[in-house]
């Protein structure tokens, strides 16, 4: 499944013909930059800034954006990222939940110890048979008094390891959703945690956990670039798709044409597409060659 998420400035407004096709925009491009995960990806490294630009270019025609060489002319400065994001460390994530268990197994441990030898020593009355009172044993209790200190101790130590590695995460996938377009959506879930509906911040973190091969336009005012140096984004689409079992030199182009229909156009949020199946017919079987001798 394929997201697209567009946005467009408040004064950006493509003109139509009388036909009611959008009226052609020239653009140049302009190298962005790639994205490299740390993970190595052969279907990302071998391609170059000149492949992609070839890809999208034909989307960009098929809504009359086109291309020129002529500074003059040009209205769009179309700047290209694209790239990977990567899958999060889940063993650093994983090794800190093993050690909240642990450190919780040990505190609960100690406290049944704890209890035991209490329930097990003796009880006597204090004279004035008002309050009954445990026979204290100084070896014994300060040393489970000391155990117990250093299990919590323990205990808060782990449980703080879990917190900043939560908190790592987080902004790894807050970084992964702002490139993607996600930025929106996972914003709004912020909210949602320690509520009921807690799952659906958890069910985006899955999404964005993946790994997702990318692609991004940002469009900016070339003339006012040239002219007087101010940089003015126009409009932005970010395409991407997961990249299990894909590879992004063979979906580079479906998602170009996914993302076309929303180029200088507002996608109002996050869109999801599914990818289109491919169909293959065999026709009739024909023998073609030479006569087979009789």
């Amino acid at each position: 499944m394929m997201a697209v998420s567009s946005r467009t400035s408040g004064d950006y407004l493509r003109g139509r013909l009388a036909d009611g096709s959008f009226q052609p925009e020239s653009y140049a491009f302009g190298e962005g930059g790639r994205w490299a995960a740390a993970e190595s990806d052969a279907t990302v490294d071998r391609l170059k800034f000149i492949d992609v630009a070839r890809a999208i270019a034909s989307p960009l025609e098929y809504q009359h954006y086109v291309p020129t060489n002529d500074p003059k002319t040009t209205k769009l400065l179309i700047l290209v990222y694209w790239g990977r994001t990567g899958t999060p460390a889940r063993s650093n994530d994983s090794l800190a939940l093993q050690e909240v268990q642990d450190a919780a197994a040990v505190a609960a441990d100690t406290k049944s110890a704890n209890a035991q030898a209490m329930r097990g020593a003796e009880i006597i009355l204090h004279p004035g048979g008002q309050m009954p009172c445990g026979r204290f044993d100084p070896d014994t209790n300060v040393l489970l008094l000391g155990d117990q200190i250093s299990a919590d101790n323990a205990m808060a130590s782990a449980m703080g390891v879990a917190a900043a590695a939560t908190r790592s995460r987080d902004l790894a996938n807050a970084r992964d959703a702002a490139m993607l377009g996600y930025d929106l959506q996972w914003g709004s879930t912020d909210a949602l945690k320690g509520t009921p509906l807690e799952h659906r911040r958890e069910d985006l973190r899955k999404e964005l956990d993946e790994g997702r091969y990318f692609v991004v336009l940002m469009a900016y005012d070339f003339q006012l670039m040239w002219k007087q140096k101010k940089h003015k984004l126009l409009w932005e689409t970010r395409v991407s798709i997961r990249q299990r079992k894909h590879g992004f030199e063979t979906e580079l182009l479906a998602m170009a044409q996914t993302a076309s229909r929303y180029f200088g156009q507002d996608s109002h949020g996050l869109v999801r597409k599914d990818l289109p199946e491919g169909h293959v017919d065999i026709g009739e079987v024909k023998l073609v060659g030479t006569e087979l001798e009789k």
